[in-house]
């Protein structure tokens, strides 16, 4: 079976020619030795590389069977993560999972009482399993969240049967949830050692609450599997994800610095959201990197997309279009036609979605906007497991042609020390007082209010 992606660059143009693209053929050639020769830099993440090795069928059939079992004996799934520990699993179900996804739920996202105690309440009269997906078991919002969800468990059945609905997918020999894990026998998967969490969609990490969903992980992850054997050939020509990860490079450094992923499919909003982790995690460093930001048309054309027509040319637009296998609904004619409709009666409701995305496109390239689209024949598991490691493929690639390390995140720990301060955890009493000090005074100096 053929790869079911293809990438159509004729808006871009005259931005990047097909010749500009093919005058980096050495550059992408260089990056693809260096990624899997292991030369390049964060060669210690590279197990995504192949998603047969990091994902063999045995351990695939064990994520099945702890699935289904879940599933019959649960109303619901609360996933605990954030990340790269939840995005791509919500990504798949929001896609693919229509008649399962409410029996998927999310938190550890964010540190928000009112969603939190929402979906508490929303549990009172469910059976719920948890999988609590963290590599350490330290990170504040998923521990946070975790440590609560699993206190209303306990309380709910009782310790002994709250650690039969507790699944913990965590690194395979350390970590403070790894130690919980074997103290309450808790089932468990491994975050693989050598993968990132953004690269983590088809492990265990991802493939779990897929499962739970009804989603047909194994297509999945043999779709990624044939789209890595594609990848293998570093050849312009025959290669989609390097000529999209030359193309965005070589729009970089025209000035074009945001890229758009556009799509006419709400069921891929969170598709866009794991895809902007993706490339913001691994480009943006070194004061380098395009931002990756996403919309949902024809939503947005009603709101940003003055803005993508008609504001400032520093962005490029990568279209996602879904050929097939949409629901037939087909628009009727109303014979006193007073909203003027008539000439699309008998269309199908899809095919006028596809010529507002083809409109789209050329009134966005017409206004300046260059733009790409990544082809699917249609939105199931073949094509987005597939998708998935296209992005990943192209993401790597990227990154070495922009010289950074796709594969770490340290401006992530900013962040992260502050909020320790603040919240006073211990170690971090000399760093609270100097923060609190300079907020006091920048509270001080620059909060406006209204008199009266």
């Amino acid at each position: 079976m053929s790869v079911p992606i293809s990438l159509n660059i004729s808006h871009l143009a005259p931005d990047v020619t097909w010749e500009e693209i093919l005058s980096l053929r050495d550059a992408a050639a260089n990056s693809h030795e260096m990624l899997h020769s292991g030369a390049g830099a964060g060669s210690d993440y590279l197990g995504w590389l192949d998603p047969r090795k990091m994902m063999p069928a045995e351990e695939v059939e064990r994520i099945t069977d702890v699935a289904e079992e879940l599933a019959l004996s649960t109303d619901v799934l609360v996933v605990v993560g954030i990340g790269g520990s939840y995005l791509g699993a919500r990504a798949a179900i929001e896609a693919l999972a229509d008649n399962s996804k409410d029996r998927v739920f999310f938190a550890g996202q964010n540190i928000s009482a009112h969603y939190l105690s929402h979906l508490i309440e929303s549990l009172a009269d469910k059976r719920f399993a948890i999988n609590v997906v963290s590599k350490s078991g330290t990170t504040t919002e998923p521990a946070i969240a975790f440590r609560i969800l699993r206190s209303h468990l306990e309380s709910a059945v009782g310790m002994d049967a709250a650690s039969e609905l507790i699944v913990a997918t965590t690194d395979p020999a350390k970590g403070a949830l790894k130690r919980l894990s074997k103290e309450q026998k808790y089932e468990t998967f491994e975050v693989p050692v050598d993968v990132g969490g953004r690269y983590s969609v088809l492990s265990a990490v991802g493939l779990l609450p897929m499962a739970y969903a009804g989603i047909d992980i194994i297509a999945m992850v043999e779709a990624a599997e044939r789209c890595a054997k594609a990848c293998s050939n570093p050849e312009l020509e025959s290669n989609p994800a390097y000529t999209y990860a030359v193309a965005r490079n070589l729009l970089y450094n025209k000035g074009k610095e945001i890229e758009i992923l556009a799509s006419f499919e709400p069921r891929l909003h969170y598709l866009a959201e794991w895809w902007k982790q993706l490339f913001g995690e691994s480009e943006g460093k070194e004061n380098k990197g395009i931002f990756p930001a996403a919309v949902d048309f024809t939503t947005d054309l009603h709101s940003v997309g003055q803005w993508i027509q008609q504001g400032k040319r520093n962005i490029f637009e990568t279209f996602i279009d879904i050929k097939t296998g949409e629901p037939e609904l087909t628009i009727p004619e109303d014979p006193p036609d007073l909203d003027g409709l008539n000439y699309l009666a008998g269309r199908d409701l899809h095919s006028v979605n596809r010529e507002a995305y083809r409109a789209t496109a050329l009134a966005h390239r017409e206004g300046g906007v260059p733009n790409s689209t990544i082809r699917i024949p249609r939105l199931d598991e073949e094509s987005l497991g597939a998708l998935v490691y296209f992005f990943e493929k192209a993401c790597a690639i990227s990154g070495y042609l922009l010289h950074v390390n796709p594969f770490d995140q340290p401006g992530v720990e900013a962040y992260k020390n502050h909020m320790f301060a603040l919240l006073g955890k211990p170690g971090f009493e000399e760093q609270s007082r100097a923060l609190e000090k300079e907020l006091k005074h920048r509270s001080r100096e620059q909060e406006v209010r209204f008199k009266g």
